[in-house]
């Protein structure tokens, strides 16, 4: 279950489901870009990353760089080091694995969804670190909901293909990419799935929407921190 908290004063929304780390998805009130000293002061740390998006589903591991290119999956292992992506009707995806401490943060639109980076995330935690996948909290926070996300055949067609099980996945021409990352993670041995009910499109006095505010630049963020 989600719920909103502070932050230095700021509003913020966190998870029950996730209460071994720190995390948040940071609203309208403080985007994170051009406001890195605040968070930096907040979370007391010197380290705060975020990589170069591009809608794919390439996923690297922080290390002593700080930047990542063509990068929409960042895992973290060391601690005080917050890693961060930009979202704006995109689902915002926190995955931790509670037995080895690592964490990850993705970016999951379409072209993300249809490549199933969520589970491309959990592989790379699993191929470097060991996570299994009975081991692994998700949390799918803020993003377009069915409600509003109308979309084509072909990227209809393109999202039903990375799961087995479409039941509840849509309706009509609108598709639950919310719902549709999380079955992906189901597919795989996922189990603690927490899904965020807030639809940017809907809930935009909150959270920043690509489509219902015209192409804004602006964007809300999800963050996490060992």
């Amino acid at each position: 279950m989600f719920y909103f908290d502070t932050l230095g004063g700021k509003k913020v929304l966190k998870s029950y489901l996730l209460p071994e780390v720190r995390h948040f998805f940071t609203t309208r009130e403080c985007p994170i870009r051009g406001n890195e000293e605040f968070f930096k002061q907040m979370l007391h740390i010197e380290r705060i990353i975020s990589p170069e998006q591009t809608h794919g589903s390439n996923v690297e591991i922080v290390d002593e760089h700080t930047q990542y290119p063509d990068t929409d999956g960042l895992i973290v292992s060391k601690p005080n080091i917050a890693i961060y992506l930009s979202f704006a009707d995109c689902t915002p995806l926190i995955i931790y694995d509670n037995v080895n401490n690592v964490a990850a943060v993705s970016h999951a639109g379409w072209r993300g969804t249809a490549a199933r980076i969520a589970v491309a995330t959990v592989e790379k935690m699993q191929k470097e670190f060991g996570t299994k996948p009975e081991n692994v909290t998700a949390l799918i926070g803020p993003a377009i909901s069915v409600c509003c996300y109308t979309v084509g055949e072909d990227v209809f067609s393109q999202l039903m293909d990375t799961v087995t099980d479409k039941s509840g996945l849509f309706k009509g021409d609108n598709v639950d990419l919310k719902k549709i990352n999380a079955r992906q993670l189901e597919e795989i041995g996922v189990t603690k799935i927490d899904i965020c009910p807030y639809c940017t499109a809907c809930d935009n006095d909150l959270f920043f929407s690509y489509r219902k505010e015209n192409g804004t630049p602006l964007r809300h963020n999800a963050l996490v921190v060992l």
